[in-house]
């Protein structure tokens, strides 16, 4: 059984919602959202609205990945 299904609540400061989705830091870290955590840690969960946020900052380092990807 993971975090999420135990009801892990989201990594965002202010924020008290049950978490939906699990990312790495590294993958947030890329991706260009401000948001403010509670504290740094391996793997970040969000609830479903700050995942939205964290989707659309996200949505170009996605696409320039798959265009490196079709590259090789």
């Amino acid at each position: 059984m993971g975090k999420i299904k135990k009801g892990v609540l989201c990594s965002v400061r202010g924020c008290d919602n049950k978490a939906v989705k699990a990312v790495s830091y590294n993958v947030f870290s890329t991706a260009n959202v401000s948001l403010d955590l509670k504290e740094k840690s391996r793997r970040i969960y969000l609830c479903r609205e700050h995942y939205k946020i964290f989707k659309k900052g996200s949505k170009k380092q996605r696409i320039y990945e798959k265009w490196r990807i079709w590259q090789r």
